[in-house]
C-alpha cells in the first residue's frame, strides 16, 4: 500500500487534496471539504459524505454544479454528526441545506442527528436517502437497499437545480425523483483491502466472482465461476431492468471499483451498451470511469437512471469539481 501508517491515511489524503485543489477549502482536522466560495448567496446548499475509500465520492464532487460540502469519515466508516453540522453551517446561505445520504445504517443515523442539531442552530435541512442497489434487500451495513452509483446522479442533478436557483423543496423533489428512477448492480472480481487490516476483507477464491457485491465488500446475490465481460453485462443489465423497467432514455454509469484497468472497463462498457441496445433501451448520456470505488477492488458496477427532458438539461448543466467537469 502507498501509505505512511493506517492511522493517518485519511488525513494524508485530505492534505494532498487541499494542495491539488485550491478551489476547495479542506479542513483536515475537522474532516470537512467545502467549495471555497461557500456560502453562495441565495442558493440551496448540498452536503453529503460517507466513509473514505470510495473516492472520488464524495469530496471529488464538491464544487459548482454539485456538492457544496462533503464530510469524509474514516475508511468505510460514517462521518460523525459534528462534521455534518459544521459543513452545513459553512455552506448555508439562508436558503436551506439538502443532505444526500447513502442508505447505510451509520450514515443514516448520523445524518439524522446532524439534521436535528443543524435545525436547532436555525438551518433549514431536508434529507434524501439514496438506495439504488438491486442486488439485495438487506445487507451487513443497512436495512433496505444499499446506496451506490446513483449517489453521483443525485448529487449532479440536484446540484444543478440548486445552482439554477431552485428552492429547497424543489431541489429535494428532484433528488428524490432521480433516486426513484435509478438502479445499480456491482460485480467483484477480487476483494478490497483496507489500510487497517492490510489483507482482503473477504475471501474470493481464484476463478470466482461475486455478483451484486456491495461497495464495502458486502455479499451480493451469488458467487459463480468467472464469467466473460459479455456475460457479466447481460446479468447486470437484466437485474437492473427487471426492477427499473424504464420507458424513457437513461443515463448510464459504468463505474470501476478501484482496481479495474480502463482498458477492461471500456470493453465492459461496450458490452453494456450492446445489452441495452438488444433490450431496446436508449442511452442518452454515459460516464465510464472510477467514480464510486471500493479501495483496490477489481470489478465494476452499472447504474441506470431513467430521465426526461428536465433531468437531461440538469445533467448537461455546467459542473466544475475535481472529478466531474464539463460545460465550463
Amino acid at each position: 500500500m502507498l501509505i505512511n501508517v493506517p492511522e493517518t491515511v485519511v488525513a494524508d489524503a485530505l492534505r494532498g487534496m487541499a494542495a491539488a485543489h485550491p478551489e476547495l477549502t479542506v479542513d483536515v482536522e475537522n474532516r470537512v471539504i467545502v467549495r471555497r466560495d461557500a456560502p453562495v448567496a441565495d442558493k440551496v446548499a448540498l452536503v453529503s459524505g460517507g466513509g473514505s475509500g470510495h473516492e472520488p465520492l464524495h469530496g471529488g464532487f464538491v464544487g459548482p454544479g454539485m456538492l457544496s460540502a462533503a464530510c469524509p469519515g474514516e475508511v468505510f466508516t460514517s462521518p460523525v454528526p459534528d462534521q455534518m453540522v459544521r459543513a452545513a453551517a459553512a455552506v448555508d446561505s439562508g436558503k436551506g441545506v439538502l443532505f444526500v445520504v447513502k442508505n447505510y445504517t451509520g450514515d443514516v443515523l448520523n445524518f439524522d442527528m446532524a439534521a436535528e442539531l443543524a435545525e436547532d442552530e436555525g438551518i433549514q435541512v431536508a434529507k434524501v436517502l439514496v438506495d439504488d442497489d438491486v442486488a439485495v434487500t438487506d445487507s451487513l451495513y443497512t436495512a433496505g437497499r444499499r446506496g451506490t452509483g446513483a449517489t453521483l446522479f443525485v448529487e449532479k442533478l440536484a446540484g444543478a437545480a440548486a445552482d439554477a436557483g431552485a428552492p429547497l423543496e424543489r431541489v429535494e423533489a428532484i433528488a428524490r425523483r432521480v433516486n426513484e428512477n435509478s438502479r445499480s448492480l456491482g460485480v467483484a472480481l477480487s476483494a478490497c483491502t483496507t489500510p487497517a487490516k492490510g489483507s482482503p476483507t473477504f475471501e474470493l477464491p481464484p476463478g470466482e466472482l461475486e455478483l451484486g457485491v456491495g461497495i464495502h465488500g458486502e455479499p451480493g446475490r451469488e458467487r459463480r465461476a468467472m464469467m466473460t465481460s459479455r456475460e457479466i453485462a447481460d446479468f447486470a443489465v437484466d437485474a437492473i431492468l427487471d426492477d427499473l423497467r424504464p420507458r424513457n432514455p437513461v443515463l448510464l454509469l459504468v463505474n470501476g471499483m478501484g482496481g479495474t484497468p480502463l482498458l477492461e472497463l471500456y470493453g465492459f462498457h461496450a458490452e453494456v451498451q450492446r445489452a441495452l441496445t438488444e433490450r431496446n433501451i436508449a442511452v442518452a448520456r454515459v460516464l465510464v470511469g472510477n467514480y464510486v470505488t471500493s479501495l483496490d477492488m477489481a470489478g465494476a458496477s452499472v447504474t441506470l437512471c431513467q430521465i426526461d427532458e428536465e433531468l437531461l438539461g440538469l445533467w448537461d448543466a455546467p459542473v466544475r469539481t475535481p472529478a466531474l467537469r464539463w460545460g465550463v
